[in-house]
């Protein structure tokens, strides 16, 4: 049985950051050239005295940043040690729908209880980033009335919290040279509202596993399995094994592109990896989550959230 009670590293990245009223989620690829990878260096090692010059005008905004590396780019900036599960998006596909790659080098995941702390911010950071990246996605979240999705359902409800945050989110001596560090995946989905309203609500929750009004867990209709039964990853003593979800709605009416942008962080990458080939390829198989009829992923890629003295030590150059 793992401690459950071990303290937070002091330098780890907020991870574990309150849920905010808006975020943007920008995923970048870095230049080829050895100066964009210089570039980046300097702007990440920066970051932490960005994120103080436009968060003064309103702490009590809790303008924060999380910084994730891809594999790819991990390998470039030249580090002998890996962590251990650090690999790219691995592409799932399913009878029925496809969990895409995508690329990234960099995930910046911003959040403020204020949209403009968090437009700032971005401003900022690729004004300095300049020509050395490209985004390669961009989604600004938005928190949706009592923290609902766009299907009408509270999201992450099963969100670890208090002694159970650290041990479900930061790694371990498990991996001691990555400890405080963490993973996380990101996806894109995009909902056809107009086919999910079509559903009775009794059929809607049926689908989720959670009564809509009141968010009370419901069983199974087997052997069909629920999104919220697809999601819960178990160890071998049967104990369940939790990622923090900082999910947000995103979109516009008025272009008809909008749903909702997953964002898991985990100790264990193969937890969240675990998840979705179970909502895809379906336990049993053929039987895939249905919340995937309504809603299609468009992007996927993983990243590694370093503690801070490894994200400086990668500015460095070390």
């Amino acid at each position: 049985m793992e401690d459950t009670d071990r303290r937070v590293p002091i330098d780890a990245q907020k991870v574990d950051a309150p849920l905010s009223q808006s975020a943007v989620f920008l995923t970048i690829v870095i230049g080829p050239e050895p100066g964009d990878l210089a570039t980046v260096r300097d702007v990440v090692s920066g970051l932490d005295d960005l994120a103080k010059t436009v968060g003064f005008r309103d702490l009590a905004a809790n303008l924060s940043c999380v910084v994730g590396i891809g594999a790819s780019a991990w390998q470039r900036f030249g580090q002998e040690m890996r962590p251990a599960e650090l690999r790219p998006f691995t592409a799932i596909t399913g009878g029925a729908h496809t969990a895409p790659s995508t690329p990234g080098d960099l995930l910046f995941h911003i959040r403020a209880d204020r949209a403009d702390l968090c437009f700032e911010f971005e401003r900022l950071l690729l004004e300095q980033l300049g020509g050395a990246v490209t985004v390669a996605d961009e989604v600004q979240g938005f928190r949706y009335f009592d923290a609902r999705d766009l299907l009408g359902f509270v999201d992450g409800t099963a969100n670890p919290s208090g002694a159970g945050m650290a041990d479900a989110t930061l790694i371990g001596d498990e991996d001691p040279a990555f400890a405080g560090g963490s993973y996380v995946v990101v996806q894109k989905y995009l909902h056809d509202l107009t086919a999910w309203n079509a559903m009775t609500t009794e059929q809607q929750e049926a689908v989720i596993g959670r009564r809509k009004a009141d968010n009370l867990e419901l069983d199974d209709t087997e052997p069909q399995r629920a999104h919220k039964t697809l999601t819960t990853i178990t160890d071998d003593e049967g104990n369940e094994l939790e990622i923090l979800r900082d999910n947000m709605p995103f979109g516009s009416p008025a272009a008809g592109e909008f749903g909702t942008y997953f964002i898991g962080y985990s100790r264990r990458l193969w937890v969240i990896e675990r998840m979705l080939q179970r909502m895809f390829l379906g336990d049993p198989p053929g039987l895939h989550d249905r919340i995937l009829d309504v809603s299609t992923a468009v992007t996927g890629a993983t990243f590694f959230v370093p503690p801070l003295h490894l994200l400086e030590a990668l500015a460095d150059g070390a």
